[in-house]
Formats: structure tokens, C-alpha cells, sequence
């Protein structure tokens, strides 16, 4: 099944980690590739490990793009995305993982780190290969969304950002 949850709305990763942990449970394995997320800690990267080898998390990403700081070219993040769709490829292959998370990979294909086609040709070598493949990220292509079994759109209504509150570690990272 090919699952997509995008929208500018908090959860798109948590919902993710949370199909991914009722894999677990019944005794699959996932790997989840991450896009952005890059060189800062979030809870996962710490909490992942306790379920190893069951999950793993790669962080691919060489943070936000053009953001917060942000003083690498754009083809730094381009080839850091290209490596991702590669490593999550070979990964794969293996025949080890039976769900796959692109994490924040909408997210690359909006900032044009990756193409299309690229993600196109990931999804259709991945399907026959995996019981299950997630793409997550804002902004999410209508031929991803025209592709996917499921489509779950987090749609924000209210957020602490909103007054000026910050990230909250354990919460959203």
C-alpha cells in the first residue's frame, strides 16, 4: 500500500513513526529516510535505537533549505536528496524492510531537490518490494496524491508558533 500524509498541519512524520510502530508489532521491519531533518538530535533518532533492528533511521537531509540560517548552496541539499533516493533504493534491494517512510520527501520535491521522476521511479521499483511505502511532507504532488491508496492531509488550525512559542523537544522533535 502506498500511503501519503502532507498538509501544513503538525503530524505528518508522528503518523508515519506511528504506522511504522503497528508494523513493528507484528513483526515487520521499517526503514524510514529522512529528506530534511539533518544534523540537529530529535527524540526518534534516540527512541529508534530501543527498537532496532526493527527500525532504523537515516537522516539524509542537511537541514531546512534556504531557512534558519541556512548558507549551504542548493546543490548541496540536491545531491544530499539524490543520495537519499539512493540509499533508500539499495536499502530496499536487500529484502529486509517491509515498509518504507520518505520522510519530508514532498518536501524535497517541492524545494526541487529531487524531481518527480525521480520519486516516480523510487515508488515504482520500491512497490513490488515492500508491503508498504510512506511519503510524507508538506505539499505533496496530485500524481502522488492520484497514486496512493491512502491520502491524509494534517490541515493546522491552531499552533504554539502562532504566538512566538518555539519547538518543544520531545513533542515536535
Amino acid at each position: 500500500m502506498f500511503l501519503v500524509f502532507t498538509g501544513n498541519g503538525k503530524g505528518k512524520t508522528t503518523a508515519a513513526l506511528g504506522q511504522g510502530l503497528r508494523s513493528i508489532g507484528e513483526g515487520r521491519r521499517v526503514l524510514m529516510v529522512q529528506f530534511i531533518k539533518g544534523p540537529w538530535k530529535s527524540g526518534e533518532d534516540i527512541s529508534y535505537k530501543k527498537l532496532s533492528p526493527y527500525l532504523k533511521i537515516v537522516k539524509m537531509g542537511l537541514g531546512f533549505v534556504g531557512i534558519l540560517g541556512d548558507k549551504l548552496p542548493l546543490s548541496a541539499h540536491q545531491k544530499a536528496a539524490k543520495n537519499a533516493l539512493k540509499y533508500a533504493k539499495k536499502e530496499v534491494s536487500t529484502g529486509k524492510w517491509q515498509m518504507l517512510i520518505m520522510d519530508e520527501i514532498n518536501n524535497a520535491l517541492k524545494l526541487k531537490l529531487i524531481t518527480l521522476k525521480d520519486a516516480l521511479y523510487l515508488l515504482k521499483y520500491v512497490r513490488p518490494r515492500v508491503e508498504h511505502i510512506i511519503f510524507t511532507g508538506r505539499d505533496a504532488p496530485k500524481k502522488l496524491i492520484t497514486l496512493a491508496d491512502l491520502v491524509t492531509e494534517m490541515k493546522e488550525i491552531k499552533h504554539p508558533y502562532m504566538k512566538g512559542i518555539k519547538a518543544k523537544k520531545g513533542l515536535e522533535y
